[in-house]
């Protein structure tokens, strides 16, 4: 089966959401109420380990699954655009309970007021592809 390493993946990534806590609403409200620094050990620790996870890339020069080596591109520095990016993704966060990826968890757990939310964040997505191009960026 092609896809059993993603299915295997996810499965993993669930496991460990779960066992961290970062599905919890309670652990997210204490995030965005400041009353605990847990959720944030959780994001800083995902940024540290994405940090070495590039520069990993770049070292070794990894290749893709295409054989073709993956470069990375500079992010543009605009500022507006990751303020109002990360402020529409923080109430998305804030007023669900959950980011993407516990979403998933989240309807895994038979929390199934979730699919409402996964085809909310999938539509908001989609819609954001639709105009791109007329975006200032």
């Amino acid at each position: 089966m092609k896809g059993l390493k993603y299915i295997l993946t996810g499965i993993l990534f669930g496991i460990v959401m779960t066992k961290s806590e970062a599905i919890s609403w309670y652990r997210i409200q204490e995030m965005f109420l400041f009353h605990s620094i847990h959720m944030y050990g959780i994001i800083g620790v995902a940024v540290i380990l994405g940090i070495i996870q590039l520069l990993l890339i770049k070292k070794i020069k990894l290749k893709d699954h295409k054989g073709q080596e993956i470069e990375l591109e500079d992010k543009n520095k605009s500022f507006p655009r990751y303020l109002i990016g990360g402020i529409i993704f923080g109430l998305g966060w804030a007023m669900t309970g959950a980011c993407p990826g516990p979403m998933y968890t989240l309807l895994g757990h038979g929390f199934s007021v979730f699919i409402i939310i996964i085809i909310s964040a999938l539509s908001g997505t989609f819609l954001y592809g639709l105009i791109r191009h007329k975006l200032p960026h």
